[in-house]
C-alpha cells in the first residue's frame, strides 16, 4: 500500500471531522517541511515509536551504466537513512 498525501488528509479529515481539510493539509505540509529542513542542515529528525530519519554523506564512486556497461565516476551526495525503532520492528514482526 502506498500512501500518498491526499490519501493521507483523507484518513486525518474522516477520522476528525471538526478540523478543516485546508488546515490539516496545512499541518501536514508543516510537519513533512520540519523533516526536509532538518534533514537539508544535516540534523536527524526522530519521531518516537516510529523511527528516525537522518542525512547521510555517500562518498564519490565509480558505477556502471546498466544499459551499456560503460564507467561513469558518480559525485559525492546526501542520502537519506531511515532506521525504525523497537517498537515498529516489533510490530512489523509480531513480537509484541
Amino acid at each position: 500500500m502506498v500512501i500518498v498525501k491526499s490519501k493521507l488528509l483523507k484518513q486525518l479529515s474522516d477520522n476528525y471531522p471538526n478540523f478543516l481539510k485546508k488546515d490539516l493539509a496545512k499541518l501536514i505540509d508543516i510537519f513533512l517541511n520540519e523533516i526536509k529542513n532538518a534533514l537539508q542542515k544535516s540534523e536527524s529528525c526522530e519521531l518516537r515509536g516510529f523511527g528516525r530519519f537522518s542525512a547521510r554523506l555517500q562518498k564519490k564512486r565509480i558505477s556502471r551504466n546498466p544499459k551499456t556497461g560503460e564507467k561513469i565516476e558518480t559525485l559525492e551526495k546526501k542520502i537519506i537513512h531511515f532506521k525504525m525503532s523497537k517498537n515498529l520492528f516489533n510490530k512489523l514482526n509480531n513480537n509484541e
